[in-house]
């Protein structure tokens, strides 16, 4: 009797231990099959975007502003931006040329060729800037009428509304306007006669109109761009 109750006693216990290791088999398993989908390598993040050098146009516009930054602050004189615009149309001119010859495309060794000449082109800027030699208008009527004009330059170089140049031409004209005006005061004691500060006010008038019609013709910088 005593034999029975361990032989019935022991049996239960064989149950509860195959079962038990049945459950941490079965836990094994599922583990098993759990693992290859968490030991996957996290996706790699996107690589970011390749900054891409300036486009023939986007170096061309930049430079505009820059000259156009220094025309109105006075870093730049009128003889200084005719030079600088008459570069960079220059540079203007060529490269319509070798995109005409080209299908309208620029050939790698041509854009190299813009690229440097616009490279140079920046650094004669900056140097212009930071010289010595700076636009000064005084507190004077002609000195406020040649700033008013140098405004209106800079403005319609950033705006696009003038080209390389029209921009040339007009710095131009106002180099020899204030040299003819420094000539005059330096004959006349420093200042300006009546008869001297009438013949200047006529000529910047003068400028002034061809300023509008510079702005105001067919003629823009932002017209026709084609990829380079």
């Amino acid at each position: 009797m005593k034999f029975t109750w361990l032989k019935w006693g022991v049996l239960p216990m064989g149950l509860l231990l195959s079962a038990a290791s049945g459950s941490v088999t079965l836990a094994q398993d599922q583990s098993s099959e759990a693992s290859p989908a968490s030991s996957q390598a996290a996706p790699k993040p996107a690589p970011a975007p390749e900054k891409k050098d300036p486009t023939i146009e986007q170096r061309k516009e930049n430079q505009q502003d820059r000259i156009a930054e220094g025309v109105k602050s006075g870093q730049l004189t009128p003889g200084e931006t005719a030079k600088l615009e008459k570069k960079e149309a220059a540079i203007d001119k060529e490269t319509k040329a070798d995109r005409a010859a080209n299908g309208g495309k620029l050939a790698p060794a041509e854009k190299a060729q813009v690229t440097k000449q616009q490279n140079q082109l920046s650094k004669q800027i900056s140097q212009d800037k930071h010289n010595a030699n700076t636009a000064h208008y005084g507190n004077n009527k002609v000195g406020q009428r040649r700033e008013n004009q140098q405004e209106r330059i800079a403005q319609g170089v950033k705006s696009g509304e003038l080209t390389p140049k029209e921009t040339a031409k007009l710095e131009k004209q106002q180099k020899a306007i204030h040299k003819e005006a420094a000539a005059d005061r330096k004959a006349n004691g420093g200042t300006l006669t009546a008869a001297q500060r009438k013949q200047i006010n006529k000529e910047q008038n003068q400028a002034s109109k061809n300023s509008y019609r510079k702005k105001h013709n067919a003629a823009k910088q932002g017209e026709a761009k084609p990829k380079s």
